[in-house]
């Protein structure tokens, strides 16, 4: 009964807020009076409160309707938690509030939205495949490592699940919010968006400058400015704190932009996309991340193998030409020059100190095969377990730290639920017949092939944004597919 009134209760505020904002506009007495309230009471907060208590009110007024809407409306929910994962480290830079658990609060509302329907209607169907039953395992799998005895402090466990469990049920909401194809095409052009206008921001740092926050923030610490200013320039970062992060979203953004180029559109759209996926693979340049530069080639040839067309192979072919005059000729360029010294692992250094630190770790991680509990590595293990051998650790790989963590039974599950993933793709596209599906399940295998490919070299996949990025095209893989007419057409038997 309860659930029943809370869902009554939130429906009918949706409807009156969307009908007010979105059909009405504001545009009637009701709005008038809303909007002059608002303003009056923000008025009144700046004079009496001043700036940055009148900011916190401001989000508790808006915070409610959000809330609302997010418990009902998975779709917006999700959408809203992507706009925060792009922006709040960017946000940071000004600004010291707590903006990043919102995430966490907002995951849960619309979790608890989810449920509240399951009680009144039950029907699990929208994440019925396997890659939700290996996502299932590797989340209790991690939950349990609370009970983990080789674990030194239960406080890092806490501070870790949440990136390498809880956020993965953000998987479940978009495998429930994408109940229709055009809701799945508007999540993607909104990731695309959100990349597109890291992208610019990225072109603004390099051709205008940072602005005094950033240099504030990049000067603050002496390491952190050792390891941004490299071969003579600055490495750019955009909105995030790390030119890796970015570097690899652009790298598997931009590459998501060619393929989609080609799917059938009017052709300013494809200009568009052209464009755009150009100014992606250009900014991974600037960021100065080796990782980016292996990635590329290898995306361009999995799409290559994936289609096998013949102007897709000559392509390639023209791209791997330019590509190798590149890499072989002699320049003082530094930006060029760290792009050769990617395709030289041999003459590089640090790739020589991670191939010995992954040798080193390895008999540790043959006994212990649950790992030595989630924390127990890079910056958690430093704050909590200072003095632990693996606190000294640098694992520089997301697969070691896992291996370290989780032992090499986990590591074996969450390479199963990737591997899952991109199967259930592959066999999907290969067997769906509308176009624009068949164009955006190549877009996704290849954006999570490459994923996975550099969750090797970095940690790719555990990072804001990407860590949101990625669960919603699983969860665009898994339920596309319901909106191909041929694929529902065919048995139930000739779909397994």
């Amino acid at each position: 009964m309860i659930a029943e009134n809370l869902y009554n209760a939130g429906s009918l505020f949706k409807k009156r807020f969307q009908s007010a904002l979105f059909s009405g506009k504001l545009n009637n007495p009701a709005g008038y009076l809303a909007l002059a309230g608002l303003g009056l009471g923000l008025g009144i907060l700046i004079t009496q409160l001043g700036l940055n208590i009148s900011i916190i009110a401001l989000g508790g007024i808006l915070g409610i309707p959000v809330v609302f809407i997010c418990m009902f409306n998975q779709q917006f929910g999700v959408a809203f938690m992507l706009l925060v994962a792009f922006f709040v480290q960017f946000i940071a830079k000004y600004n010291d509030a707590p903006i990043g658990t919102s995430l966490d609060a907002l995951l849960l509302i619309s979790c608890f939205g989810i449920l509240i329907r399951q009680i009144l209607h039950k029907n699990w169907s929208f994440a019925k495949d396997p890659t939700s039953n290996w996502l299932l395992a590797w989340v209790y799998f991690n939950i349990f490592q609370v009970l983990n005895p080789a674990a030194e402090s239960k406080l890092a466990w806490m501070y870790t699940v949440r990136s390498v469990a809880v956020l993965n049920i953000l998987y479940f909401v978009a495998c429930y919010a994408f109940n229709s194809l055009d809701r799945i095409k508007f999540m993607l052009k909104w990731v695309l968006g959100l990349a597109s206008i890291t992208a610019l921001y990225a072109m603004k740092q390099e051709f205008i400058g940072f602005s005094a926050a950033e240099k504030s923030w990049l000067y603050a610490d002496p390491e952190r400015f050792q390891l941004f200013f490299q071969w003579g320039r600055m490495r750019i970062f955009s909105l995030f704190n790390d030119p890796m992060t970015f570097g690899v979203m652009m790298t598997y953004m931009g590459i998501f932009c060619f393929i989609m180029a080609t799917a059938p559109m009017v052709w300013w759209k494809k200009f568009l996309l052209i464009v755009m996926g150009i100014i992606m693979l250009w900014t991974t340049a600037l960021t100065g991340t080796r990782t980016c530069y292996i990635l590329i080639p290898i995306g361009f040839v999995y799409f290559a193998m994936m289609t096998l067309t013949r102007n897709v192979l000559i392509g390639i072919a023209v791209f791997t030409v330019l590509g190798s005059v590149l890499i072989l000729k002699s320049t003082s360029n530094p930006m060029i020059y760290r792009i050769q010294s990617a395709f030289r692992p041999s003459e590089d250094p640090s790739v020589l100190i991670r191939y010995y630190n992954q040798k080193r770790i390895r008999p540790y991680i043959y006994s212990h095969p649950i790992g030595s509990g989630l924390g127990s590595t890079g910056l958690w293990a430093r704050r909590f377990t200072p003095d632990s051998f693996l606190a000294k650790f640098a694992h520089d790989s997301y697969y070691v730290r896992l291996a370290v963590e989780v032992g090499w039974i986990g590591l074996a599950l969450y390479m199963m639920f990737l591997f899952t993933a991109i199967r259930r793709g592959i066999y999907y596209y290969v067997r769906v017949k509308d176009p624009t599906i068949k164009k955006l399940y190549l877009a996704l295998i290849t954006s999570l092939f490459i994923l996975a490919v550099a969750n090797y070299p970095q940690e790719a996949i555990d990072q804001l944004p990407t860590s949101l990025v990625v669960y919603i095209f699983i969860a665009a893989v898994v339920r596309l597919k319901d909106f191909d007419p041929y694929y529902q057409s065919i048995s139930p038997t000739l779909r397994a």
